[in-house]
């Protein structure tokens, strides 16, 4: 986009804030290219030559917030993998704070609510769209890193619970849909901040203890 001339740059920018406020009045499925083409006065033809569907369109608007999200959790799983291998060195497996040093109430904290309005659009206004089972997707892939882990700190001796992956998934979608309350709510950065703590203070006691950590 940086060889854009001047006045097509301008014309995209203006694209991207007419289809940020559409989809985010009307959702995915219900906003209209036409209405688009109004909110930034160009014509139908005028916006095709920048986004040939709706769904690029959409998909321009989500998927850097998404590919944050991805980096975050890449991370995520290489400080927990480094977690549990620093666990293998103590005695009987013993905990270390590293372990919890990096948690999804910090991701919430860190990264989705302060662009709640970008990850409101993901959760809330996605229906029809590739991203509209985003939730249920992001459950599966805490449930794919967890089940490996907790095998791994079973076999350091660990009183790893001995729950069901039907239980697991329960315990994760729980936990995942509280995390997204104040995104699916709207809620504000300083509310949804202070929420995130009663989250924290309920589910995280839990997770340690199914993860055979004493409390």
């Amino acid at each position: 986009m940086t060889d854009m001339p001047r006045d097509k740059t301008l014309s995209h920018e203006r694209i991207i804030r007419a289809a940020r406020d559409e989809f985010s009045e009307y959702g995915f499925e219900k906003a209209s290219m036409r209405r688009i083409g109004k909110r930034c006065g160009l014509t139908a033809a005028a916006l095709y030559r920048h986004f040939d569907s709706k769904e690029a369109m959409f998909d321009a608007l989500i998927r850097p917030a998404l590919e944050d999200l991805e980096k975050w959790i890449n991370e995520h799983v290489s400080r927990s993998e480094e977690a549990i291998r620093t666990c293998a060195d103590l005695p009987g497996g013993k905990e270390t704070r590293e372990i919890w040093d990096s948690t999804e109430i910090d991701m919430m904290r860190e990264l989705i609510y302060p662009r709640m309005e970008e990850y409101a659009m993901l959760v809330n206004k996605s229906h029809g769209s590739k991203y509209e089972d985003f939730l249920d997707h992001f459950v599966e892939y805490q449930m794919k890193m967890m089940i490996p882990q907790f095998k791994e700190l079973r076999q350091l001796g660990l009183d790893v619970k001995d729950i069901s992956e039907k239980e697991l998934h329960i315990v994760t979608t729980a936990y995942c849909t509280a995390l997204f309350e104040p995104v699916v709510h709207n809620y504000s950065l300083e509310d949804a901040v202070q929420y995130l703590d009663t989250v924290e203070a309920f589910f995280m006691p839990g997770w340690k203890n199914l993860m055979g950590f004493a409390l």
